[in-house]
């Protein structure tokens, strides 16, 4: 069924949806509230005068709506309970007049002045409290799209689908636990009228996320035990050989991750290795040594990058260390048709040794001789459909992944368990070390002045806007103010340019090239700058409004500095929050910060949309429901070896669902 076929989804609001990435009915039902209201009316003779009231009445007046300047109107009418008669005023919901005549039933929340007797309302909604706690979901939403509209929307979706509702929890598990179905846990989820059935809801499709996402990776776990690797012979002295090239010294944690990838490679077995690592680490050159190991014993190797701005700052770094060692190339969308058809050649003959570029490096119709490596982001996971693509060549390459995202080990052995990990802690000698600096809303005469202390030097810098929502209209209104303020303070001087996630792929990669230049002063970004930009002569991070963003998001930020032998700073500007801004000041340690991340946040902060797509639940939180996910992977696990006849039905349909992921 399409979106547009559900009652009271015109073409209007089909566009407002989409903006919430909202394209199938089924996204819509599982678009679940991000917080709830519980209603309960207020005893009004015994409220503290800061505390929230909520009442429910019939108004007795005629609603007048008074225009105080230009943008400016209040609206006040009477009130009467069953014993009192009360003011109420109300600034900018001059629209809702229309709805409110004499005798209407109406719920106030607000403010109340008792020397007055005038509830200032913050709110008015239509119709009673009753007696018990009155429970409304809140959405996300987009300009356009009310939190009632979309209530009733969904609703509409609801009666519509019927009881066709894929449930992805086998029947004796719903039987174990005594869940209820998935289409009375929806309908609670979004129309919820008891505390304790909500709770049992949303225990209920949390494990039904869980349970599938578990599933997903005990079947990749279990693929890859059946799949065999490429046996190499790769001794220790190629390795003790390669250290003597470098122009510098592997740590012992780097050195420990090699011995550990050559085993792999050495070993029938098909390497599936996570590699995760701090901010500067050195994960890149330890990826850049696999690959030569695996061209030296015969094979060759992809590096997947997610844009071309990072594909060419890896090719550049490879043909630095490597030199003509091996033959290198770049693939891109920039690339010319003729270099484009000159590196299909130099693939299939075996010419090429190592390629760079995104992920159509593996998805496209690129013949390669001898495919041994894929070297990839982990926000690209390597997925089944690609392993068959390859497979379909006669190709079966170790996969190494590689993450800045450090994650606390419990958790790392629950959620990527269909790999080995790999670890780096200790940091590369010579690493600078960077100043981290708090300053209030009231200090940004001296954050300006700091900058242009940078500037001066002509060194450049990173600004971080608020952290919005990128389907919410004030995330580009934010960037633009920003601009205008940094083009008053800079402006004459220096250049200054924004990015944002609304921009075209194509716009962002330029604009970052221009940066990587030094064409650009300022780059002020709405979004995480892309983990792994090396841009060695930025010596500086403004992040405003850091108090919302996690503290592992902001040691991503604040690594985006210091890549060079520059001196530099990362400023974090709040009012709020400070305690917890605080530990960056003398904390550089990743792994300790995603820890506190987990204690403080939950796991949101560290898997965000720009470092895993594979943990971007709706309604799980890995932190607040580890023991869920413990659980549902015990059952998935169970389910995929040992299913009963009468189950083979949904368990070919969640293997067909990854297959096509």
């Amino acid at each position: 069924m399409e979106l547009i076929e559900v009652k009271g989804i015109g073409p209007k609001n089909l566009n407002l949806l989409n903006k919430l990435n909202i394209y199938t009915v089924e996204d819509l039902i599982n678009y679940y509230p991000v917080k709830y209201d519980c209603l309960k009316r207020s005893d009004i003779n015994n409220l503290d005068p800061d505390m929230r009231v909520i009442i429910d009445g019939r108004i007795e007046s005629i609603p007048l709506v008074i225009r105080i300047k230009a943008g400016l109107n209040k609206m006040n009418f009477r009130l009467a309970t069953n014993d009192q008669i009360f003011g109420v005023s109300i600034f900018n919901r001059a629209f809702l007049k229309q709805h409110l005549s004499i005798g209407t039933n109406v719920i106030i929340i607000g403010k109340y002045d008792r020397t007055k007797n005038v509830i200032t309302a913050s709110d008015i909604k239509l119709g009673t409290l009753g007696n018990t706690m009155k429970i409304e979901p809140v959405y996300h939403l987009t300009n356009g799209l009310t939190n009632k509209n979309m209530s009733t929307i969904i609703n509409m979706a609801l009666l519509s689908v019927g009881k066709n509702l894929d449930d992805n929890i086998p029947d004796y598990l719903v039987e174990k636990y005594n869940f209820t179905n998935k289409k009375t846990a929806l309908n609670i989820i979004h129309n919820p009228s008891d505390i304790e059935k909500l709770k049992s809801s949303k225990i209920r499709l949390k494990y039904e996320e869980l349970f599938e996402f578990m599933f997903k990776i005990n079947y990749l776990k279990r693929e890859n035990t059946k799949l065999d690797g490429i046996e190499r012979k790769i001794y220790k002295k190629n390795l003790l050989d390669i250290y003597k090239i470098l122009p510098f010294n592997l740590t012992k944690d780097q050195k420990t991750v090699l011995e550990e990838i050559r085993v792999d490679l050495n070993s029938k077995k098909r390497m599936n290795r996570l590699l995760q690592g701090d901010v500067g680490s050195g994960k890149t050159i330890v990826s850049i040594i696999a690959m030569y190991l695996n061209y030296l014993s015969g094979y060759q190797s992809a590096l997947m990058a997610p844009t071309e701005i990072l594909a060419n700052q890896h090719f550049n770094n490879i043909k630095k260390i490597l030199g003509d060692r091996v033959r290198i190339e770049l693939l891109t969308g920039s690339t010319s048709k003729k270099d484009k058809n000159l590196i299909y050649e130099g693939l299939e003959s075996g010419d090429i040794g190592i390629i760079v570029g995104t992920h159509a490096l593996i998805v496209e119709n690129v013949i390669y001789k001898n495919l041994g490596l894929v070297v990839t982001d982990e926000q690209h996971r390597f997925g089944v459909n690609q392993r068959e693509n390859l497979k379909n060549k006669g190709l079966s390459p170790d996969v190494l992944y590689m993450s800045a995202t450090p994650i606390p080990r419990t958790y790392a052995l629950t959620i990527y368990g269909d790999m080995d990990v790999s670890t780096i802690k200790e940091m590369p000698k010579g690493r600078q070390e960077i100043t981290t600096i708090l300053k209030s809303n009231e200090e940004i005469e001296d954050v300006l002045k700091l900058m242009y202390e940078e500037l001066k030097l002509k060194h450049q810098i990173y600004v971080i806007a608020p952290l919005i929502e990128e389907s919410d209209s004030t995330n580009l209104t934010s960037v633009n103010e920003l601009k205008n303020k940094m083009n008053l303070a800079f402006g004459k001087k220096y250049k200054i340019d924004i990015v944002h996630g609304k921009m075209a792929s194509m716009t962002k990669d330029e604009i970052m090239k221009k940066f990587s230049r030094g064409d650009i002063d300022i780059l002020i970004s709405t979004t995480v700058i892309e983990v792994g930009i090396d841009v060695k002569n930025a010596s500086m991070m403004v992040i405003f409004d850091a108090n919302r963003f996690g503290l592992s998001t902001l040691h991503q930020l604040r690594g985006r500095v210091g890549r060079g032998n520059i001196k530099s700073t990362c400023i974090l500007i709040s009012s709020v929050d400070t305690k917890r801004l605080e530990i960056l000041k003398t904390t550089r340690d990743g792994f300790k910060l995603s820890e506190e991340d987990f204690k403080l946040r939950g796991s949101g902060d560290l898997f965000g949309t720009k470092q895993s797509g594979d943990l971007q639940f709706k309604i799980a939180d890995i932190r607040e429901d580890y023991k869920i996910l413990v659980q549902a992977g015990k059952d998935s696990e169970e389910f995929l070896e040992k299913t009963a006849i009468t189950n083979l039905k949904l368990r070919d349909k969640l293997i067909n669902k990854i297959k096509q992921s």
